[in-house]
């Protein structure tokens, strides 16, 4: 929910600049707010092989994220446009930030009292995604000094951040749904003797 308010006005405040860089950050937090509905579902239905398919979707989300944003950004490079009002542009990178880091103290504290990897995981990644939505503001301010292609550079590299919270959040929930493997069908210890 709290996500899914920033990414909303970051929306708005996307119509007016046109800034890839935000434009990336959208979209993560975007599908970062729609990772709220399996994991939802998951602890709904008290199944951890539904949380284990949660882990998932939230694993193939954030890749999504990534895809679109780096395709954006790269289109950019390349079809470069006119970014305006850097002032909003400053504001919506901290709405970004602000929104990110409730989202990771609600999602981690929950996580670690439901011992839930996947929504630990989700957790970890939304404090990276804060940092990240900072880097909006750094766009900010180097389209004010007149250094216009570092906007589609900075999407780029915040694609390259979403790019390794999937590799971190893939290992975290696959090394959940191992530990759990293991506690269903322990290996039979070996008696020496």
């Amino acid at each position: 929910m709290v996500l899914g308010f920033a990414a909303a006005v970051q929306a708005v405040i996307f119509v007016a600049t046109s800034s890839v860089a935000l434009l990336a950050d959208l979209i993560h937090n975007i599908g970062d707010a729609a990772t709220a509905l399996p994991l939802g579902v998951a602890f709904a239905l008290r199944s951890s092989r539904a949380e284990r398919w949660a882990g998932l979707a939230v694993v193939l989300a954030i890749f999504v994220s990534a895809c679109v944003a780096g395709y954006a950004a790269v289109d950019r490079l390349i079809h470069p446009r006119q970014v305006d009002h850097l002032g909003a542009l400053a504001v919506a990178g901290a709405i970004g930030y602000a929104g990110n880091w409730v989202a990771a103290k609600i999602r981690t504290r929950a996580g670690r009292a439901l011992v839930s990897p996947a929504l630990v995981a989700d957790g970890n990644h939304a404090r990276a995604d804060a940092y990240v939505s900072l880097a909006v503001v750094g766009s900010a301010a180097a389209l004010a000094i007149g250094i216009d292609p570092l906007d589609p550079l900075i999407g780029l590299a915040i694609t390259l951040v979403i790019l390794r919270i999937t590799w971190q959040s893939w290992h975290t929930v696959r090394a959940g749904a191992e530990s759990e493997a293991h506690e269903l069908h322990p290996k039979p210890s070996r008696r020496t003797g």
